[in-house]
């Protein structure tokens, strides 16, 4: 019997066993998640009241930005990371 072997899983006979990539959900991930999310809320009320420079800047910003920024930041921690 063979074993599919999916990314991120190490296959050792027939148990998976995961691998711990680093990363860690930290304080500021949440700060500039909350951030992206308040900002793109701005920008989708400036875009109902009719504006059409505000409201696209906010909302590349959050989108292309904030969001990614938020998910890519890492700790400083030592042991962290592959």
């Amino acid at each position: 019997m063979s074993a599919i072997k999916q990314p991120g899983t190490k296959v050792r006979g027939l148990k998976k066993v995961e691998v711990d990539l680093g990363f860690t959900w930290g304080p500021l991930n949440t700060i500039l998640m909350g951030f992206g999310v308040a900002v793109l809320v701005g920008g989708f009320l400036a875009l109902s009241k009719g504006s059409t420079t505000l409201a696209p800047v906010l909302l590349v910003l959050g989108y292309c930005g904030l969001i990614p920024a938020s998910l890519l930041v890492r700790g400083r921690n030592g042991d962290s990371g592959e």
